[in-house]
């Protein structure tokens, strides 16, 4: 079953038609995506995330809220983990703001900019910084934290695209995370196709966050609305 690629633009207009035409309010969304990164994450842990120690990489956008929703759920399965915000958290949009507060309130440690920046003894590292709206040389926290990913023997696991990848053309930004898995949301980003961005994507699965093919045609895409009908998660290889 073949399955299309979208644009930054053209997954900027699915949310928009999701929240704005059928009013599915991005929090929804962020739930629906943060239990599919955790179950990614889980099947990178081998299928039993008992005792793992993650560390998730929170930006101030969506990606961001995602690894913290992702957190909560593994917290759930007994896991370990632990959030690194790149904005202080009386800074971050509203809504990542509350999945920080709701991370924390149920018992995860976040480390906010400034605080250690050690990343030891983790079986699991996610990206949570960057989304598809990204663009250019990544910089200052968000850089520094990409670095501390990429220099650390854990494997990685990206939310969406890995930070630092250009979700339109493919570009790889300085510095970019080299990803062993990424887990796309709703469709795979076009950049991937590009031959460089295959180095940093790893494997690469697609889930559904319960975005339509209706909504998904709307933006130009044809896609077959069985395309989830067996599982969340789908294998892609171009």
């Amino acid at each position: 079953m073949e399955v299309p690629v979208a644009t930054a633009a053209q997954m900027a207009e699915v949310d928009r038609i999701m929240m704005d035409d059928h009013g599915v309010d991005v929090l929804q969304l962020m739930e629906v995506a943060g239990l599919a990164v955790a179950e990614a994450a889980r099947a990178l842990l081998g299928g039993n995330a008992d005792r793992k120690r993650v560390l998730l990489l929170a930006g101030s956008g969506g990606n961001g809220g995602d690894a913290l929703v992702a957190a909560r759920h593994l917290l759930a399965w007994g896991a370990r983990p632990e959030a690194m915000l790149s904005k202080p958290s009386a800074d971050l949009p509203d809504i990542t703001a509350r999945q920080c507060r709701l991370a924390r309130a149920l018992g995860v440690p976040v480390t906010e900019p400034g605080g250690s920046r050690t990343a030891t003894d983790y079986d699991l590292i996610v990206d949570g910084l960057l989304g598809f709206s990204g663009h250019g040389n990544p910089r200052g926290t968000i850089a520094e934290l990409i670095r501390l990913a990429n220099t650390n023997p854990a494997p990685v696991l990206a939310i969406d695209l890995p930070s630092g990848l250009d979700a339109t053309t493919g570009d790889v930004g300085d510095p970019c995370i080299v990803a062993d898995a990424t887990v796309a949301l709703v469709l795979p980003k076009q950049g991937f196709l590009a031959p460089a961005a295959r180095a940093v994507c790893g494997v690469v699965t697609v889930a559904t966050i319960g975005v339509p093919a209706s909504v998904i045609e709307r933006t130009g895409l044809s896609v077959d609305p069985a395309l989830f009908s067996k599982r969340q998660t789908i294998p892609w290889n171009p």
